[in-house]
């Protein structure tokens, strides 16, 4: 009998054990909170079509518009410059540059001139007998005749008499030659043909120059040309006369330029095409570097974008209803930070940032500044 009391209280008291243990375990579970979805937060434009220009960029440096490379077509000891011909020196139009000096050639040319003088002369009996007609232009000539200025144009000729009887004393061939002599005369001095700077000299006063050596360069420091290389497939964008805004390294410094010239030929090298912009300023000096910014084409019903925004290239996302669509448009141009796209109608809601993990259908709200303004406040 005592056993199976002991028994009963054994088995009754397991029960109890694990009711209790049942319980305790039962009571430490805590319910899961329902998973709350999170709907992310997107900025959004609203679309306006409007006329958008292609902007190519380029850079290259400065080279004056107008420039030219001093070279002697002639020999002799440099004797005298306006100013002091070294780098740096301004010149105005018409001061003399470089003159070498010409006393030698100078005496060869008087010579030529009045041995022309002097067959004039011994004609002049006979075209009063001859040609009486022609005798008094002839006479006015040497009349007017001066060996200290420039050898003038022969008096006409009337008639084919006239002309041999002219050419027959050898008074054409002498007269041409004295006009190639004083041409050449002219080339011992170097005349400044505008306002610019020297800004290489190779000569100092006194040295022999020879002939087709180089002097020096002079520029116009008032006009300069910036030439760019584009990309061939933009060749038809460009026209001549279209504004560039131009930038320093620093930016710094703005320009404004206009496109003076397009080269026609393509560099076969790299399939690009030159371009030459011309700008002026005060501050601008030959050998700077600058960057254009060239207006190519304007596009019409288009808007510009981040080019980040773009997916698989043809895509954007919208938001419609709280609710995120992807949807095709069509791309003009891309550079490396924005995009020229077609197709998105007025008033549509265009992500205008990236939003992490977003995918079609996906719920949104979409960001209130005047929300934001208050919760700040």
């Amino acid at each position: 009998m005592r056993k199976l009391v002991s028994v009963i209280l054994g088995l009754l008291i397991l029960i109890g054990a694990g009711a209790l243990a049942y319980y305790l375990i039962d009571s430490n579970k805590k319910e899961k909170a329902p998973v709350k979805k999170v709907v992310k937060t997107v900025f959004v434009n609203t679309v306006k079509n409007s006329t958008v220009p292609i902007e190519l960029p380029a850079n290259g440096t400065l080279i004056a518009k107008n420039r030219i490379e001093l070279f002697s077509e002639v020999q002799g000891v440099f004797q005298y410059s306006a100013k002091d011909f070294r780098p740096g020196e301004n010149y105005t139009r018409g001061q003399v540059l470089l003159k070498l000096n010409s006393q030698e050639y100078f005496a060869s040319v008087q010579s030529a001139k009045s041995e022309l003088y002097n067959q004039i002369a011994a004609i002049m009996p006979d075209l009063r007998l001859d040609y009486p007609d022609a005798f008094s232009k002839w006479e006015s000539y040497l009349n007017n005749y001066n060996l200290d200025k420039t050898t003038p144009k022969l008096p006409e000729i009337s008639n084919n008499k006239e002309r041999y009887f002219i050419t027959g004393r050898g008074i054409l061939s002498t007269y041409y030659n004295v006009k190639n002599l004083e041409e050449r005369l002219v080339k011992y001095s170097i005349i400044a043909p505008f306002d610019g700077i020297l800004t290489e000299a190779l000569v100092t006063k006194g040295a022999l120059v020879r002939q087709g050596q180089k002097l020096g360069e002079f520029i116009d420091p008032s006009v300069y040309e910036l030439e760019v290389s584009i990309s061939k497939e933009y060749s038809d964008l460009l026209q001549k006369g279209e504004k560039v805004i131009l930038q320093d390294l620093e930016g710094r410094e703005t320009y404004t330029g206009k496109v003076s010239r397009i080269n026609a030929s393509i560099d076969q090298a790299t399939q690009s095409i030159r371009v030459y912009i011309q700008v002026e300023g005060d501050s601008l000096k030959e050998g700077m570097y600058l960057e254009a910014q060239l207006e190519a084409k304007k596009i019409e019903n288009a808007i510009s974008i981040d080019r980040k925004l773009l997916v698989n290239q043809n895509q954007l996302y919208i938001v419609r209803d709280s609710i995120l669509d992807l949807v095709k448009i069509e791309p003009v141009y891309t550079s490396e930070e924005k995009a020229v796209v077609k197709g998105l109608e007025d008033g549509i809601k265009m992500v205008n940032k990236p939003v992490s993990g977003a995918y079609a259908g996906m719920p949104v709200k979409i960001f209130q500044e005047k929300e934001s303004a208050k919760s700040q406040n």
